[in-house]
């Protein structure tokens, strides 16, 4: 195991080394920053590292099979009303304690929407769209319609509510699908569909999470329909002065039992659920249980590195980082910085792992995490590229998201039911807890230095960075579909000239394709 561990904390080093040196060169070349900024950022690099390792092994050794075991025992069910049940009520208790939602919550303010208006009405969300997500599983329901549907209502939605409160809903639906909440719904996902036999089992492997994003969307826009808020002001976080190493580790050691409370309260709702599960279904034995609790330790440890190091180390950079390049005489290099920053980050992403995963087992092989990190990072990179044009230039997001789904959702019909999970799914798993405590601060930065209204056009990235993912995996599918169907041609082809030779008819070799190797 021990191993394994170390595998998995090199594998985050290759994965935070590119951000970090980023961030590094530009602060000697474009920013000036303080020493003690600087040490923050090395610090927090080094517990993003360390807890990226540790969570990875934690989710392989625990959230998985227990995510896997709900579904399963979940389809094992003929009564119908405790299905909805179990799903509504997972979906809240998981959602109530993600540690990202508590930080936009804390970031909006009581001021403008009471904490648990906030955190209930998420919560609520998710519960909802989880129970639909489930029921569509177990009901072969396409996925398209559904997304249709969904995106359909919010944006019809967006017609009744103040315009300042539109960012803030569909970055509450990027946020709510944290950490906690998309490994333990992805491995739902392939519970549910490890117990069907038909043909389209793998296809209904992913999708929930992408339509468990859109219950929070909808949520808060009926929140801001009927609840009125008034208009909302988000400032900059202060930046901890810091002259010394000493001071920099006193200063993690006082954040860190903050964010163990938190990370503390989300897994115990989920070991909670999972006794439940185990009490009634008697699923798990001897050792497994074991490894369940070594893997949930694990987990436990790694939520807390990860969101220490992100939270006291990354916030104050990316804030930094943004106004100053934002007030500088060469502002339009956050475009290009910013496709850059958005590349490389995305590999930070503990969430990604999971699904780049779990997407080359359930294709075996077909689509491998190389392909899909591949486009996530080319996702990601026009995230941030628009994101700082639409903030440099004063665009409202409407103009951004309401083109960009109506593409995304007409690419359904075209693509292979497979790629539509995933690259839904994609977007959800990419508005993680990087794009919360770097990206959002980054993008604060910008408007703050920019003149812009830090609500209306800082507020909304995590909402592009959860939609330009699906896109560009949707191209990749219809990539996929287009050379699958030319290799196909091709061995048709060639089948047909041993044919034609095994009959004694001549052949014309000018006429009849070769394979190359990428074909093959």
């Amino acid at each position: 195991m021990n191993k394994v561990l170390k595998e998995k904390i090199m594998e985050a080093f290759s994965s935070v080394l590119p951000i970090t040196a980023i961030v590094l060169i530009a602060s000697v070349v474009l920013v000036p920053m303080p020493p003690g900024t600087i040490l923050l950022f090395m610090g927090g690099a080094a517990l993003l590292i360390l807890g990226m390792g540790f969570f990875s092994l934690g989710v392989d050794m625990a959230m998985m099979p227990m995510g896997e075991g709900i579904g399963v025992q979940l389809t094992k069910s003929s009564k119908l009303a405790l299905i909805i049940i179990i799903s509504f009520l997972m979906g809240v208790i998981i959602t109530v304690a993600e540690p990202d939602l508590i930080v936009l919550a804390q970031q909006i303010g009581d001021e403008a929407i009471p904490f648990w208006y906030l955190i209930g009405t998420v919560a609520a969300g998710v519960g909802f769209l989880l129970m639909v997500a489930v029921l569509r599983t177990l009901f072969k329901i396409r996925l398209s319609i559904l997304l249709i549907a969904s995106y359909t209502i919010s944006f019809v939605l967006c017609c009744f509510v103040p315009g300042f409160f539109i960012p803030i809903a569909f970055e509450a639906g990027g946020i709510a699908t944290g950490p906690i909440l998309v490994p333990f719904i992805l491995a739902i996902g392939l519970g549910l569909a490890s117990v069907r036999s038909d043909k389209n089992s793998h296809d209904d492997s992913f999708g929930l999470v992408s339509l468990v994003l859109t219950g929070p969307v909808i949520a808060m826009l009926l929140l801001g329909i009927f609840y009125k808020p008034p208009a909302m002001e988000v400032g900059i976080t202060a930046i901890q002065e810091v002259n010394s190493s000493q001071e920099v580790v006193k200063y993690f050691a006082i954040q860190l039992p903050h964010y163990l409370k938190d990370v503390f309260l989300a897994l115990g709702c989920i070991m909670i659920c999972f006794i439940i599960l185990q009490i009634v279904s008697r699923r798990y034995h001897g050792n497994q249980l074991v490894r369940i609790a070594i893997g949930f330790l694990y987990t436990l440890i790694g939520l807390v590195f990860f969101l220490t190091g992100v939270n006291v180390g990354f916030i104050p950079v990316g804030q930094l980082l943004g106004e100053q390049l934002a007030t500088s005489s060469f502002k339009w290099v956050l475009i290009p910085f910013g496709t850059l920053i958005g590349y490389f980050i995305v590999a930070a992403e503990p969430a990604v792992h999971v699904l780049t995963r779990q997407v080359e087992e359930v294709s075996s092989g077909a689509i491998t995490r190389k392909m899909m990190n591949r486009g996530l990072a080319i996702g990601m990179a026009v995230a941030l590229a628009i994101t700082m044009t639409r903030i440099l230039l004063g665009i409202s997001i409407m103009w951004i998201l309401l083109p960009g789904y109506a593409l995304t959702l007409a690419l359904t019909f075209f693509v292979p039911k497979i790629f539509t999970g995933i690259a839904f799914d994609s977007g959800a798993v990419c508005s993680g807890p990087m794009s919360a405590t770097f990206l959002l601060p980054l993008a604060m930065g910008v408007a703050e230095g920019a003149g812009r209204d830090l609500m209306t056009y800082a507020i909304g990235i995590v909402a592009i960075v959860a939609m330009t993912p699906i896109l560009v995996v949707q191209l990749m599918g219809l990539m996929y579909q287009l050379r699958t169907r030319q290799v196909a041609a091709l061995a048709e082809q060639h089948a047909a000239a041993i044919s034609a030779m095994a009959e004694g008819e001549a052949v014309d070799y000018g006429e009849i394709t070769t394979f190359d190797e990428d074909q093959v």
